[in-house]
């Protein structure tokens, strides 16, 4: 067991540990931002009155509060609006106000989803979502689905609506981020996993990596794990059952994990995380952040001429919109691009390792959490 050195305390480890020792104060997705609103609008088209604060139920259990910034009620139809706080991160949406409107549809449409001004359409396949559909990404949805669903049960109605969401001066701020080049056109993604901004800072992020081997090791942890997100995290527990102190919250920085533990050795380290991601490492990149690194689809082309594509399709890869859409041509084809990236991935981390006695395993995601990519620890 692991102790403080001071009065026998035994030191806190997992994820949950490593984010808190960053000390900056975490924020809000614009799923949770919208999730609330849409909660708010429904109740007040059902009651006549919006809840203010609204509370929502994230996914892992939170319940935050959110005060309303907006509101209107009309005949038909009810809006509500949050405005997001992204916490200590520099969110290019920190400030904007996100809003829901909400109109019933007859039974049996189910919830519809629409762009209102300033939330992107999707104009490219290679995404988690159709052509043609708002850039509302599958984890927001189930939350907002489930959230009408608990007021339409409360009040005893269908929960058949239409949800229009809109960012004000979303168009605009989406030129700051990476839509426009995936063919999101008209504004910004409504996103997150847990509802949770989780801050950004390099210097905070890379001490609180180290503390988590720190802590691992002290437990006596043999077989670590660093995700890039607790999409990747919950595979790897599903798939190796390990414990909340061998999970390293890596994020971007596969560098900084790969680095520590080649000077705090341990028996074995799965690397965990999203094809895109962990092609950026199998190029060579140790930094798999956006804005420093970029999933580089020649790269991709020449792995599939390896894994037998032909010259059509690695010319097909090298066009894609992104690396999942060149995931998908190759398992459309029989050619095992993902696990290519897996193993050049490995062997990427060890060349960092050099030569200490480490194994390490790889395991590629898409971004439902199915791995799509996988090889064994050498």
């Amino acid at each position: 067991m692991a102790e403080s050195g001071r009065g026998g305390r035994r030191a806190a480890g997992g994820r949950s540990a490593q984010l808190k020792h960053t000390g900056l104060r975490p924020g809000w997705t614009t799923g949770a931002c919208a999730t609330a609103a849409a909660t708010a609008a429904y109740t007040a088209l059902l009651t006549g009155d919006f809840p203010d604060p609204v509370t929502i139920s994230l996914p892992r259990g939170q319940t935050p509060a959110f005060a309303l910034a907006a509101e209107e009620l009309g005949d038909g139809h009810a809006m509500a609006a949050v405005v997001k706080d992204a916490g200590d991160d520099p969110d290019v949406t920190h400030g904007a106000l996100v809003r829901a409107a909400v109109r019933p549809l007859p039974a049996g449409s189910g919830v519809v989803f629409r762009a209102g001004p300033g939330v992107g359409t999707v104009t490219r396949p290679g995404l988690p979502l159709d052509v043609g559909e708002p850039a509302v990404n599958p984890v927001p949805r189930r939350m907002i689905r489930e959230h009408l669903a608990r007021v339409a049960e409360r009040h005893r109605v269908s929960g058949d609506v239409e949800i229009t969401l809109s960012v004000d001066d979303g168009e605009e701020i989406a030129r700051s981020t990476w839509n426009p080049r995936l063919g999101i056109l008209g504004g910004l993604s409504i996103l997150g996993t847990t509802g949770i901004v989780v801050p950004y800072s390099c210097s905070a992020w890379i001490d609180s990596i180290r503390r988590g081997v720190d802590v691992a090791r002290a437990a006596g942890r043999t077989h670590l794990a660093g995700c890039t997100g607790s999409t990747s995290e919950k595979t790897v527990v599903a798939v190796y059952d390990l414990p909340e102190d061998a999970l390293l919250d890596m994020g971007d920085f596969a560098g900084a994990v790969l680095k520590y533990v080649r000077r705090h050795p341990v028996e074995r380290l799965t690397v965990c995380g999203g094809f895109a991601k962990l092609s950026k490492l199998a190029a060579g990149h140790l930094d798999l952040h956006s804005a420093r690194s970029q999933v580089d689809k020649a790269f991709l082309a020449e792995l599939a001429r390896h894994g037998g594509a032909d010259e059509a399709l690695a010319a097909e890869v090298a066009a894609a919109n992104t690396g999942l859409a060149a995931l998908q041509l190759c398992r459309a084809r029989g050619v095992p691009l993902g696990d290519l990236v897996a193993v050049t991935a490995r062997d990427r981390a060890l060349e960092v390792l050099r030569g200490e006695p480490v194994a390490v395993d790889v395991i590629c995601i898409d971004r439902a959490g199915t791995i799509v990519g996988r090889c064994a620890p050498a």
